[in-house]
């Protein structure tokens, strides 16, 4: 399950209605590679594909792919304010053990995409 923070959904909810697609949810992926293990990505989707995982959160809809979901299990959006403008953050407890190379991210299955270092 993923969370969004209350402070999270406001503003997508009103991004979502900028934009006129209220009926749009979030897209939350991890994304390989680097020295620095995963990035998170975050975007505005109409419609999750047929594989993704929907959840609901706060009153917004998140699509997660069955990649990251391996992830991003009991992982939370937040939006923090910063000096120059703010954004969205993901709070992960699965990726507090990360080492500098990302190697405790590296998993046997799910193909090429991940690059794990050999110690």
């Amino acid at each position: 399950m993923i969370n969004v923070s209350s402070n999270a959904a406001s503003k997508i909810s009103e991004l979502l209605a900028e934009e006129q697609k209220q009926n749009s949810g979030l897209r939350v992926f991890v994304q390989g590679g680097g020295c620095s293990g995963f990035q998170y990505g975050l975007m505005i989707e109409e419609n999750g594909g047929d594989a993704d995982q929907v959840f609901e959160s706060n009153g917004v809809k998140l699509f997660v792919d069955p990649i990251s979901i391996r992830y991003l299990k009991g992982a939370e959006v937040d939006f923090v304010e910063t000096v120059t403008g703010g954004g969205f953050t993901i709070k992960n407890p699965n990726a507090t053990s990360t080492c500098g190379c990302g190697s405790s991210f590296t998993t046997e299955e799910g193909g090429g995409e991940h690059h794990g270092h050999s110690h």
